[in-house]
């Protein structure tokens, strides 16, 4: 027996009304770029549910990739059979063979949303029901929590059996909320706040500072690899990686050592919504933390954000560690994030940052720097690259990684 396709059921958007084929339609895309390395597929979106025929591919793999998937509620591997109650019987006892043991209790679950089928939902339970019992003596019916549910799916195309139902992501499907920058440093936190951001539907891109020779490729690779780990979630991410090097000589120069961290913070801002105007982003995501570091206390967040009128959104802004680090492990983000390649957000990092910036000082201080040219440097030097799943970066350099860890 071979499963013919995964069926898969719609999340949160049973509530989203007239703009529900909208929401189908980006899910479509979004499932489609996940399953981009599996042309064999064919995906048939409709109203209720999401059919991806297998054509004779494992199923396993693809069910790997579903799990990712903002936007799914639940996803199961299913046989289509004809609306013959025959064909039925014979393919329901040969999925039953297959996934129920020996001695298991059971019941058949069915829903009909074609309402012209000779049977109705009892009428299709008890067949089913009565014909387990005469081909499989050793189940047991039960109607709560039994071991193994017979779900039938009586459409309008066809009759559809399962009996493994798989949670899906949940969420809303990535880009129909709209597009952000996500400032990316390559910690623990922003990885968190932007799998928070893709599970609300924003279609984001990262956008990380890097800062050579202070910085190395292993430290920029860490940061994409980080972006391929969050791919699955939404498809493609575009990564644009912005020379910071240059500012922060500048900044190192001109700026007392206490107003390093804001003034160095307000340029990446800076360069952050110019990059977000340029690609029509609608707002700003990182992964601030209050309290959390220097930079996040209110003072300081409140001395940053004067140089932006744009929307910044921080995800993960009232989380402790220990609840962003238990997220970070659950979406395998935190063994990449707690690599010790060096930042560029701490390699001038001053010993005493100050807690309690004033934004009047830090506006003095970056008068100091020529922060229009800077910023048009940088600008020309952005690289940008598209990150699919399944592409890796950090590959070639296993036996420095594994030192590391």
């Amino acid at each position: 027996m071979k499963y013919s396709e995964i069926m898969v059921r719609y999340g949160e958007l049973s509530t989203k009304g007239r703009n529900r084929k909208a929401f189908i339609g980006r899910l479509n895309g979004n499932v489609a770029k996940t399953l981009h390395d599996f042309p064999e597929l064919t995906i048939r979106p409709k109203r209720d549910r999401l059919h991806i025929e297998l054509n004779d591919l494992p199923y396993e793999p693809i069910m790997d990739r579903l799990s990712h998937v903002f936007g799914i509620q639940s996803f199961s591997p299913s046989i289509k059979v004809e609306k013959d109650m025959d064909k039925v019987r014979e393919a329901a006892l040969e999925l039953m063979d297959r996934t129920a043991p020996k001695g298991v209790t059971f019941k058949v679950q069915t829903k009909r949303s074609d309402k012209t089928f000779e049977l109705d939902t009892n009428g299709m339970n008890l067949a089913l029901g009565d014909y387990m019992f005469d081909k499989r003596p050793d189940l047991t019916a039960q109607m709560k929590h039994p071991d193994v549910t017979l779900r039938v799916e009586i459409r309008r195309e066809a009759i559809f059996l399962s009996t493994e139902t798989v949670k899906g992501a949940g969420g809303l499907p990535v880009g129909t909320a709209g597009k952000a920058a996500m400032m990316l440093s390559g910690g623990i936190d922003s990885p968190v706040a932007a799998y928070l951001a893709l599970k609300r539907g924003v279609d984001i891109e990262m956008v990380h500072f890097f800062s050579p020779p202070y910085t190395s490729d292993n430290a920029l690779n860490k940061a994409k690899e980080l972006t391929a780990k969050l791919t699955p979630y939404g498809g493609r991410i575009d990564f644009i990686a912005v020379p910071f090097a240059h500012i922060q000589e500048e900044i190192k120069a001109k700026v007392p050592e206490g107003y390093l961290m804001t003034v160095q913070r307000r340029l990446m801002l800076r360069l952050t919504e110019a990059i977000a105007h340029q690609r029509g982003d609608l707002a700003i995501f990182n992964g601030e933390s209050v309290g959390q570091v220097a930079s996040q206390t209110l003072q300081s967040m409140a001395a940053i954000n004067d140089v932006t009128v744009m929307p910044i959104v921080r995800p993960v802004a009232t989380m402790d560690k220990t609840e962003i680090i238990e997220q970070a492990r659950k979406i395998d983000t935190y063994d990449l994030s707690i690599m010790p390649f060096e930042d560029c957000c701490t390699i001038f990092a001053p010993p005493s940052p100050k807690t309690q910036p004033r934004t009047d000082r830090a506006r003095h201080y970056e008068q100091r720097i020529d922060v229009e040219g800077l910023m048009a440097e940088a600008m020309a030097g952005l690289q940008i690259n598209s990150i699919r799943p399944g592409q890796e970066f950090l590959n070639q350099d296993q036996d420095i990684i594994a030192e590391l860890l």
